[in-house]
C-alpha cells in the first residue's frame, strides 16, 4: 500500500496487499518518510494509569513482548514508560531475543509542556537518553495545544493550557527529522481541520496520525480525510481501553461482536483487530497478561465476512475519551466541538 492510496470501505473491500516481516510475520505499511521504514501494523503499548504504576514489572513485561514476536513498541514522555522500554531493548539485545535495533519500531511522543518550539529537541534528546538509543522510529506531537513549561504530568492544572503554535513547533519536528533523531514525524489526535492547518505550512507532512479508534468510534471522515493525504492512521484504545480512566466497555460488551467473535471462534479482541487490519490502520493493543499478548498476533490467518464487516460498520458511535481534561472556559479550547473541530 503506497503513502496516499484510497482504503476501500468494509463494503467494497479488496484485501491489502501489505508486506510481512520475516521476524514476526506482522504485517506492514509504508510510511511517507526519507528511509521510507514501514511501521508493523500491531504495536505493543506502553501506557497504563495512573501512568508509571506496572514500572516496576514492565521492563519484564516488554522483554515477554519480543518473545512473542512484537518489534513495534508505543511509548511517550508522559507515559513514565521510556526508561523500562529502554532498558528492555537493550537487555533483549544483550541476550540475542532480538538481533538488532533495525529489528525495532519505537515511537515515543512529545508532551504538551514541551510544545514550544525550543522545547522539541530537548525534549527529543532525553527521551533518547530514557531509550538509551540514537534515534526513533517516530515521533509524535502528542495532543493539539500546548501547557506552560514543565514536567510532563497528566492530570495537569487547567490554567497551564495555552493555545499551540503549530508552525513553530512543527518545524521544530521538522528540524528533528533533518537530523536524523527521529525517522518520521507525526501527530495524535488531530482533527481533519487540525491536519488541514498544519499541512498547509508544513515541509515535511506529518506520516501518522494516532487517534482513538475501535468499531463503536470508526474515525470515517478522518480515516478518508487521511487517506486523501498520505497519512497512516494508527489506532490507539482498538479495544476500547476498558479498566483505564479514559476508557469505556462499550467495545468488549457489544452483542454484535460477541455475536461475531463466537461464530469465528474468537475472541472480542481479535475480531476488534481484525476490523481494524481490514479498514487498512495500525493499532496499538495494550496487554501485559502473556495469553492476551499471544492472542492479539494471531489475527491474520482468518478474515470478516462481507456481512460481518457491514455489520459493524453499522455499529452506532460513541466516543470513548471525549478529552474533557483539555477543555476549559479559559483555556484555549472552550468546548468539545471546538477542540474536536466537530469531529465527536
Amino acid at each position: 500500500m503506497e503513502a496516499g492510496t484510497k482504503m476501500q470501505s468494509p463494503e467494497k473491500e479488496t484485501r491489502l496487499e501489505i508486506s510481512t516481516m520475516s521476524v514476526q510475520s506482522v504485517p506492514t505499511f509504508p510510511l511517507r518518510s526519507t528511509d521510507e521504514k514501514a511501521i508493523p501494523f500491531i504495536g505493543f503499548g506502553t501506557a497504563e494509569y495512573p501512568f508509571g504504576a506496572s514500572r516496576d514489572t514492565l521492563k519484564e513485561t516488554i522483554i515477554e513482548a519480543f518473545k512473542l514476536g512484537y518489534r513495534h513498541f508505543d511509548t511517550a514522555a508522559v507515559y513514565q514508560s521510556e526508561q523500562p522500554l529502554g532498558e528492555a531493548i537493550s537487555d533483549a539485545l544483550r541476550l540475542g531475543i532480538i538481533k538488532s535495533r533495525d529489528e525495532l519500531f519505537i515511537t515515543s511522543k512529545l508532551w504538551c509542556s514541551d510544545a514550544h518550539h525550543d522545547l522539541v529537541l530537548p525534549a527529543l534528546h532525553k527521551t533518547l537518553k530514557n531509550l538509551k538509543l540514537e534515534y526513533v522510529d517516530l515521533y509524535l506531537i502528542h495532543w493539539p495545544l500546548s501547557l506552560k513549561p514543565g514536567k510532563p504530568e497528566f492530570p495537569f492544572k487547567k490554567e497551564d493550557m495555552v493555545p499551540m503554535d503549530i508552525k513553530s513547533v512543527w518545524e521544530a519536528m521538522e528540524e528533528c527529522n533533518d537530523i536524523g533523531l527521529t525517522k518520521s514525524i507525526g501527530v495524535s489526535n488531530f482533527s481533519c481541520k487540525k491536519l488541514e492547518n498544519l499541512l498547509s505550512s508544513a515541509r515535511i507532512p506529518p506520516a501518522v496520525n494516532q487517534v482513538e479508534m475501535s468499531p463503536m468510534w470508526q474515525q470515517k471522515k478522518l480515516r478518508k480525510f487521511c487517506e486523501e493525504k498520505g497519512i497512516v492512521v494508527e489506532a490507539y484504545s482498538p479495544l476500547g481501553a476498558r479498566g483505564t480512566a479514559w476508557g469505556t466497555n462499550q467495545v468488549m460488551e457489544c452483542d454484535v461482536l460477541k455475536e461475531i467473535a463466537q461464530a469465528k471462534g474468537k475472541s472480542v479482541a481479535q475480531v476488534c483487530l481484525r476490523w481494524a487490519y481490514e479498514q487498512g490502520v495500525c493499532v496499538i493493543v495494550k496487554s501485559f497478561n502473556k495469553e492476551r499478548m499471544k492472542q492479539n498476533l494471531d489475527i491474520f490467518d482468518w478474515r470478516l465476512s462481507d456481512d460481518e464487516l457491514l455489520k459493524i460498520s453499522q455499529l452506532p458511535q460513541c466516543k470513548g475519551y471525549p478529552a474533557l481534561d483539555f477543555v476549559s472556559d479559559d483555556g484555549p479550547f472552550k468546548s468539545l466541538q471546538e477542540f474536536w473541530d466537530g469531529e465527536i
